[in-house]
């Protein structure tokens, strides 16, 4: 199986997928999301950056789907090429795919030994073979604290460039034993889980444009209805929670203007945020970090 759909039947149910409507799936991985709105009758226009996982859907999804290579920040212009300037709802699964995960020659992984990759989308240039072995030091601390919030950074980019300057790093596993090796201790979760993350996030540039990409996908949905968004980390889910919080307001003035001179008035409210229940978290251990917040178009 190419992934687990996390909170799948609670996206449908708040999606309110009504037969023939299209929505838009801007994060397609191994297809769970899209083949749940498709059971409910609805037809899925789908994005992803990865062409293992448009190919597999395309061999495993039964529906009505088209197929975008692209990356959703994109959005508005990759539906426009399709004809494409309205959508009943849209979900978002952030992050990196079960599937990429557990492929350790897709190079995401401590806990297995890959080639050192990270890429998302392998056409691209920038590999995290580039950012470990490239990056000057004070660069490597600086994507470990902005996009890790790794507390060790500093040691870790030193032990890092003392590694390399005798031999390039090559292997998930030489990082691994690295970082490892440079972290002197860890109240959760494996040492080198906050590096890997804020290395892949800066080969894949996750973080950046994902506020004007939620922004520019809320403004394809037609009225009444709804964007679902997943965040596993707290940098993710941060800027949804910003950007929720900007469509559910009215006056956007600087707070020192004594009256409201913007005339802006909401376009969105915010429905809910959820949490998967014990039981998925039990059967999926991936889905323990996701964070579900909705939103739907005034």
């Amino acid at each position: 199986m190419y992934h687990i759909p996390i909170l799948l039947d609670k996206i449908v149910q708040e999606l309110r997928v009504s037969p023939g409507k299209l929505y838009l799936d801007g994060t397609l991985g191994g297809g769970g999301h899209t083949q749940g709105i498709l059971n409910a009758g609805g037809r899925v226009v789908a994005i992803d950056r990865d062409d293992d996982a448009i190919e597999y859907c395309k061999a495993h999804v039964k529906g009505e789907v088209t197929y975008i290579k692209g990356q959703y920040e994109n959005a508005v212009k990759l539906l426009e090429r399709e004809g494409i300037t309205s959508i009943s709802g849209a979900v978002l699964d952030l992050g990196v795919s079960s599937y990429q995960l557990d492929t350790p020659e897709r190079g995401f992984a401590y806990g297995s030994d890959g080639a050192l990759d990270m890429r998302m989308d392998r056409t691209q240039k920038l590999s995290a073979y580039d950012v470990v072995n490239g990056y000057e030091e004070s660069a490597l601390v600086d994507i470990l604290r902005r996009y890790g919030e790794e507390s060790f950074a500093r040691g870790i980019a030193k032990a890092i460039v003392g590694a390399r300057a005798k031999k390039p790093i090559e292997r998930t596993g030489e990082l691994a034993d690295i970082i490892c090796a440079s972290v002197p201790y860890r109240k959760s979760g494996h040492p080198a889980k906050k590096t890997f993350q804020a290395i892949r996030i800066e080969v894949n540039g996750e973080l950046k444009g994902l506020y004007d990409a939620i922004c520019g996908i809320f403004g394809l949905i037609e009225r009444g209805g709804r964007l679902c968004i997943l965040t596993f980390h707290s940098l993710e889910d941060r800027i949804v929670k910003a950007a929720y919080n900007d469509f559910a307001t009215d006056c956007i003035c600087p707070k020192r203007l004594p009256v409201c001179v913007c005339n802006h008035h909401a376009i969105g409210k915010t429905v809910c945020r959820v949490k998967p229940s014990e039981t998925e978290q039990r059967q999926n251990p991936r889905s323990t970090s996701a964070t579900l917040r909705i939103t739907e178009k005034l």
